[in-house]
């Protein structure tokens, strides 16, 4: 029955040890997916945050660039306006310089044609002016000359003051083919000048859009460097914090199996005195089992034998056993079972240290494992934000070269256009006012030929 009894209680061990076993790893597995659990809510979370954060960012940039362009909508409203505006005046102004220009050469053409020579010819009497030629020849050139050197001097010409004294001193030919050269020069002169406005205007504004352009890059690129920056040191504390986690779990991996290794000693230890001191109990239980079984055949015996003849002498008293042998054989029998239960439970011990030290061993080199994984993905994100930083730094350094290439520009532009742009109008009315008093001088040179043409008829 006693063997029943310890098969039975050997197969409910072995059974609470499988039910035991599988309990923790269904413990185990579980804390592991609460685990992964958490760390990818606490990687959302992390995500979230930083995309509300360049969400904000964003929305501000989106707003600052709405903000800009609808300036610069506004400024190219204006300068359309403003040039519509300038082309209106300069195509009235043109329109009404070339219809006098064609109505003077016509008047020219019609009173220099050889039929109007002609019928001068045939109408006036040439003794009548013949008379007066000379004089009213000089008076024409004494006009024509001080007519010039008044606008000369008003306008500050020193072309129109040569021309002046050329009138004095030239033939009238060579004085109205000077006169011609001078309002053909003053013309392109004119054109060029409106070129070069022009041309002022659209390079101020193109480079002003793309000052404009490149500092919102310039910006958008610093923005995006201290985004980086950021998130590079961020990956750098995770990435040497992870490396430390291992690093400790490593650590208590060997201390681990450290403790582990004395626990088996000390179980090893014992385990082998418990089964030495069963052995040497059950010895000594053995002898006095042996002893007292045989003491007790010899008194059965003795009883049982009557001898023939008169009795014998009288000898010792009969001998007794110990009447606390039994008490003596019970307690050494108490003390194997205890020391069986003592072996038992530093077996279940032993058991359990193992299994605790083998389930601490596998979640911890699981969790090296994972966070081995986070510490290569983190190092490839930090390794490509690593990249977008200097190619994101190569494109500030080359957007501030060219805003420095468009400042350097804009300065010569107003050295090349200030003067032009601060007085075009002015040097326009000037011009044509130059030109109107060339061709008044024309035309009284022209009238002065027309009355020669009276007197000699």
């Amino acid at each position: 029955m006693k063997e029943t009894f310890e098969a039975n209680l050997a197969e409910s061990q072995k059974e609470e040890l499988a039910n035991q076993k599988a309990y923790e790893d269904l413990k185990a597995a579980k804390e592991e997916e609460i685990l992964a659990g958490q760390t990818q809510i606490d990687a959302k979370t992390q995500q979230l945050a930083e995309t509300d954060e360049k969400l904000a960012q964003s929305k501000q940039d989106i707003e600052d660039t709405r903000t800009s362009l609808s300036a610069d909508e506004e400024f190219l409203t204006m300068l359309k306006e403003k040039c519509q505006m300038t082309d209106a005046e300069w195509e009235e102004r043109s329109k009404t310089r070339q219809l006098e220009m064609e109505a003077v050469s016509k008047a020219l053409a019609v009173l220099s044609g050889d039929d109007a020579h002609d019928l001068f010819t045939r109408t006036f009497n040439p003794s009548l002016i013949q008379t007066d030629s000379m004089s009213a020849l000089a008076d024409q050139r004494a006009r024509a000359s001080s007519l010039l050197s008044t606008v000369a001097r008003k306008l500050d010409s020193p072309r129109l003051a040569t021309l002046a004294m050329q009138v004095r001193l030239d033939a009238f030919t060579r004085v109205k083919k000077a006169i011609d050269d001078m309002i053909a020069q003053l013309l392109v002169e004119k054109a060029d000048e409106i070129k070069h406005k022009d041309f002022c205007v659209d390079e101020f504004n193109q480079n002003e859009l793309q000052t404009e352009k490149k500092n919102r890059e310039k910006e958008d690129l610093i923005a995006k460097i201290a985004d980086l920056e950021l998130t590079i040191s961020k990956l750098t504390k995770d990435i040497d914090g992870l490396k430390s986690e291992i690093a400790e779990m490593q650590v208590q991996l060997k201390r681990a199996g450290e403790d582990r290794e004395s626990q088996n000693k000390e179980f090893q230890t014992t385990v082998s005195d418990q089964r030495e001191t069963q052995k040497l109990l059950q010895a000594a239980l053995s002898i006095l089992g042996e002893f007292y079984g045989k003491a007790k055949a010899a008194f059965l015996t003795q009883q049982g034998q009557q001898p023939a003849g008169p009795p014998p002498p009288a000898g010792f008293e009969t001998y007794e056993k110990n009447a606390s042998s039994g008490g003596v054989m019970s307690l050494i029998q108490q003390i194997i079972s205890d020391a069986k239960a003592m072996e038992a439970e530093a077996i279940r011990a032993e058991e359990d240290s193992q299994k605790a030290y083998e389930d601490f061993v596998k979640e911890t080199n699981t969790s090296i494992e994972a966070k081995s994984k986070e510490i290569v993905n983190k190092s490839e994100a930090k390794a490509t934000a690593e990249t977008d930083l200097v190619e994101a730094n190569q494109a500030k350094d080359s957007t501030l070269t060219e805003l420095e290439q468009l400042s350097n520009y804009n300065a010569e532009l107003h050295q090349s256009c200030d003067f032009v742009m601060k007085n075009f109008d002015l040097r326009q009315t000037a011009r044509d006012e130059e030109v109107e008093a060339l061709k008044q001088a024309k035309a009284i040179l022209s009238g002065a030929n027309f009355e020669a043409f009276l007197q000699s008829a």
